[in-house]
């Protein structure tokens, strides 16, 4: 099977992604607490809207409306037996907007975490796991998307189950994990030893990096952090939130500016990322001041964490202790390593996970 994905970074050189699906359909009228993907059956047209908004803006590939389409996740609204028509829906309707695009656009199937705990921390097994992943992503692949995008995962255990399930469609399969824990994931897993196990895993990705988290530069320091493990010709993803989520009354609004998402957009891709988007709080609007940086800004040298924090803010005392070289799955957990400087690197595999 040819790889879309391939081929177009091969065409574009970095490709740029979308931005946040909730916070846009939630501008379109969806309601908190109401599940998203129900949009995909009730309310195609809205979908459909939301999808070209990020098309215009200029994004090369944008994820489908699916982020909680495994039975676990739409379990929870009592839907759990209509995965494959949710799943299906979202991808044709993304398929739709992408065939009349004026150029090559491709479409991403979204697939986020169960929200269930694996063995022996809690009841889902390996096999149950595959199962879920498995019946979501032959849906999208049914609805024709061009590669299939498992995010903000935060355990290996889901990682794996996740990527086997998927690569059973035969389809192009890229993978993002949420270090927003002190430079770590919810989970534990470090960005070196995340970026050691896609690289060397049996089920190793077409792309993998971070998304959603706690803001840019935390998502920026990870990647580079996670450049050293990685294979030199590795496809590096970089999708992070707008800023920090700050209450507005009674919603909740990201702080990062249109400028701060360009800024960032051109840091990631200067550190080496291939595919740069945005995640939580990121609107049409951001997405379109990144598409301008990356066309008209000159490539720059790899940023280093001091450029990286002076452009976009802080970072955790984990994130620079790993920087420092501390590769420590326990690094910066009390503040060690918080003065940062670039030391040798201690690669220890995949034993720090």
């Amino acid at each position: 099977m040819s790889d879309p994905l391939h081929d177009l970074l091969q065409e574009r050189g970095v490709l740029l992604a979308d931005g946040a699906t909730g916070t846009n359909l939630f501008a379109l009228g969806l309601q908190t607490g109401d599940p998203p993907e129900l949009w995909n059956i009730d309310r195609p047209e809205q979908v459909k809207a939301h999808y070209r908004s990020f098309v215009d803006a200029g994004s090369d590939v944008f994820l489908t409306n699916s982020f909680g389409g495994t039975g676990y996740r739409l379990k929870l609204h009592g839907d759990e037996d209509r995965v494959g028509e949710i799943n299906e829906a979202a991808a044709r309707l993304a398929r739709e907007v992408a065939d009349e695009a004026d150029r090559t656009v491709l479409v991403a199937g979204s697939m986020g975490p169960t929200g269930e705990l694996f063995e022996p921390l809690g009841a889902l097994t390996h096999e149950r796991a595959v199962e879920a992943f498995r019946e979501q992503a032959r849906a999208l692949a049914r609805g024709g998307v061009d590669v299939l995008w498992i995010e903000t995962l935060s355990a290996r255990e889901e990682v794996d189950a996740a990527i086997e399930a998927a690569r059973s469609t035969g389809l192009p399969v890229v993978c993002t994990v949420s270090f927003d824990t002190n430079g770590r994931t919810m989970m534990g897993i470090t960005p070196h030893a995340f970026a050691d196990h896609c690289a060397h895993g049996d089920h190793a990705p077409t792309a993998f990096g971070s998304n959603c988290g706690v803001g840019a530069s935390e998502l920026l320091i990870a990647i580079v952090n996670m450049r050293d493990a990685a294979d030199p010709d590795s496809v590096l993803i970089a999708k992070a939130n707008c800023g920090i989520p700050e209450w507005h009354g009674d919603r909740i609004v990201y702080n990062g500016t249109p400028e701060l998402m360009a800024e960032y957009a051109v840091l990631a891709r200067d550190a080496g990322v291939s595919i740069v988007g945005g995640c939580c709080g990121t609107t049409p609007e951001h997405i379109r001041a990144m598409r301008t940086a990356l066309d008209t800004r000159e490539r720059g040298p790899a940023p280093d964490i001091e450029t990286i924090t002076a452009r976009l803010g802080e970072v955790s005392a984990g994130a620079r202790a790993q920087y420092g070289g501390d590769l420590d799955p326990e690094a910066g957990a009390s503040g060690h390593g918080a003065s940062g400087g670039r030391g040798k690197r201690r690669r220890r595999g995949r034993a720090e996970s």
